[in-house]
């Protein structure tokens, strides 16, 4: 079973209101007080596991299948502690019936401006990690706030009184859960530059349209081993192009050990280093990550690509171990004006390995591609088809759609999250 945004928040949410619950008498359970201890367990909680998932660990990158899908239910952490924190702001956490004490005593004034600025500190992770018009380089550096922020919130729940004495089921789960939220944090931070996996490599042949651009690296010394569909984040040695940034990788595993990056301009990182790439530029290699991989069965697959979402594709083409190519359809939705690097041979690629390519630039409303889906699909009999798709969300809507006029089950759709951050 794999984990995601609701499997994992719901029983936590369960346990922020289950554990409290029993440290008070059961007839105070009705009350906005036990409404407002119980949101604050769940806010910290929450936040707790936030940190945890974005420390890149690889445990927990396996027990979601993808670190997209871990970064999306970071996300939602994020944004379901916010929630569960404003709940606890509006109401006191307190009535005559209930035994309280701090579990870590504080001045007054102290205790009372660490509760002001617990909130303030979740407010701020959130509102900063879901606003996408702040600049990437401006964004992460503010985002690297959120591990001494998440410290605020643990000594505001040590020191405000409450029922929770630290050896309670609700007072152990905390202590746990913070613990290893700040573990998490502490090593993003200051660890994982260290201890994760990762090579330095040279740029060697950059291809560019003006738009998009095809890099080439080589390493500097020992290889990192990949598999293709799985991307990497990238860190140029360059002023304004050092922040990590995640790119899918856009080759097969090569005897030279290179591997390329196929980067359009969509955002003012990228755009920068289109502009700026240049052979000979060092860069740290951060990888591999991701899940989007092929497992070729017995019967068809139809791939379908949206723009720069192509790029696993590509390395897929260029698999030489790839088996049963020939089964696949493979749907390609560009923009006129902004076709790939002339390096990039997708319909040379496509021949050799004997896939059928279907280009379009008219977008997914188009009728012939609504209509050579469905011949894709009830051409094959009995083999229901495996649809790989890497693209934008309007594209993935219309696939579904016509999935579901087609007969293909949801199941039988394999994607990895577009865009994260």
């Amino acid at each position: 079973m794999r984990l995601g945004s609701r499997s994992l928040i719901i029983p936590v949410v369960m346990a922020g209101f289950i554990l409290p619950a029993l440290a008070v008498p059961r007839g105070t359970w009705p009350t906005t007080a036990m409404l407002s201890l119980g949101s604050g367990v769940t806010a910290v909680s929450l936040m707790a596991l936030a940190a945890v998932l974005g420390a890149r660990w690889k445990a927990v990158e396996s027990l979601f299948d993808g670190l997209d899908r871990v970064y999306e239910t970071h996300k939602w952490l994020g944004v379901w502690a916010l929630v569960f924190a404003s709940i606890h702001l509006v109401f006191k956490a307190g009535v005559q019936e209930w035994e309280v004490a701090p579990i870590l005593a504080l001045p007054g004034p102290v205790t009372r401006l660490v509760r002001q600025l617990s909130f303030v500190a979740i407010m701020l992770i959130v509102l900063l990690a879901l606003n996408r018009k702040i600049p990437y380089r401006s964004w992460r550096w503010w985002h690297r706030l959120s591990g001494p922020l998440f410290l605020i919130v643990i000594a505001h729940w040590l020191s405000f009184k409450s029922p929770i004495v630290l050896g309670s089921p609700a007072g152990v789960w905390l202590a746990l859960l913070s613990l290893l939220g700040v573990a998490a944090a502490f090593y993003k931070l200051l660890l994982y530059p260290l201890w994760s996996r990762h090579a330095r490599y040279r740029l060697d042949a950059v291809s560019s349209t003006g738009n998009a651009v095809y890099l080439q690296l080589r390493p500097e010394g020992k290889a990192i081993p990949f598999q293709p569909g799985q991307f990497a984040f990238l860190s140029f040695e360059q002023e304004g192009l050092r922040e990590p940034h995640p790119f899918t990788i856009a080759s097969a595993g090569r005897t030279d050990g290179g591997i390329a990056f196929m980067v359009r301009a969509l955002g003012d990182y990228t755009e920068r280093l289109v502009r700026e790439a240049r052979p000979g530029l060092l860069a740290e290699v951060y990888a591999p990550f991701g899940r989007f991989l092929r497992e070729p069965g017995d019967g068809p697959e139809i791939w379908i690509a949206g723009g720069v979402g192509v790029t696993p594709f590509i390395s897929w083409l260029q698999d030489a171990d790839a088996v049963g190519l020939e089964r696949v359809t493979f749907f390609h939705f560009y923009t006129p004006g902004r076709e790939l690097p002339e390096v990039l041979d997708l319909q040379g690629l496509a021949a050799r390995r004997g896939v059928e390519l279907v280009e379009i630039a008219s977008g997914p409303g188009d009728a012939g591609f609504r209509e050579r889906f469905a011949q894709s699909v009830e051409g094959r009999g009995t083999s229901v088809p495996t649809i790989h798709f890497c693209g934008p969300a309007g594209l993935l809507r219309q696939v579904r759609q016509l999935m579901r006029e087609t007969g293909v089950a949801e199941e039988r759709l394999h994607r990895e999250l577009f865009e994260f951050r």
